[in-house]
């Protein structure tokens, strides 16, 4: 069984819902989910003239291998009803695998760990939730490291989950 740690974000509609469904849909196609961290609230980042978002940091076990995992998770989105019109707009739902395993892979599909992870607090903070020693093979750091050194001044709160 592989770890892979991924997050959720949406900020169309019902984005609580959105999360919610993701996650089961996750369990159904693609294995455990061992924890989640709390829900956060971020400013919409790339394009800011929208509505913001809710993350959630996931961490997934699972037999399948990463290439495998990501077809899953795209699956998912497209079964959500994901329209992928702008690069950074708005999104019913958006899964990202953040870091699988120790993994290190740059190809047309899939580059890992995420390229942006470390520029990003919106996903470095829920990932620091349940993986603060989480291990960035790049960089030889842990998350916690990656999230005191992260310089995005975006600010990402807490959410009132009713979930």
């Amino acid at each position: 069984m592989f770890k892979a740690y991924l997050l959720t974000g949406t900020n169309i509609g019902d984005r609580e819902e959105n999360l919610q469904k993701a996650r089961v849909l996750i369990t159904e196609h693609c294995g455990k989910l061992d924890k989640f961290s709390a829900i956060y609230e971020t400013a919409a980042w790339g394009m800011t003239d929208q509505s913001s978002f809710l993350n959630q940091a996931l961490l997934l076990e699972t037999s399948l291998k990463a290439p495998e995992l990501m077809k899953e998770l795209l699956n998912i989105e497209l079964l959500m009803g994901r329209e992928r019109k702008e690069k950074y707009g708005p999104r019913l739902i958006d899964i990202d695998i953040l870091l699988f395993e120790e993994e290190i892979r740059e190809d047309e599909f899939l580059r890992l760990p995420h390229p942006e992870l470390v520029n990003r607090r919106f996903a470095l903070v829920p990932l620091a939730d349940i993986a603060p020693d989480a291990f960035h093979p790049v960089l030889k750091k842990t998350v916690s490291q990656l999230l005191e050194e992260c310089r995005d001044t975006l600010g990402v709160k807490k959410y009132n989950s009713s979930l």
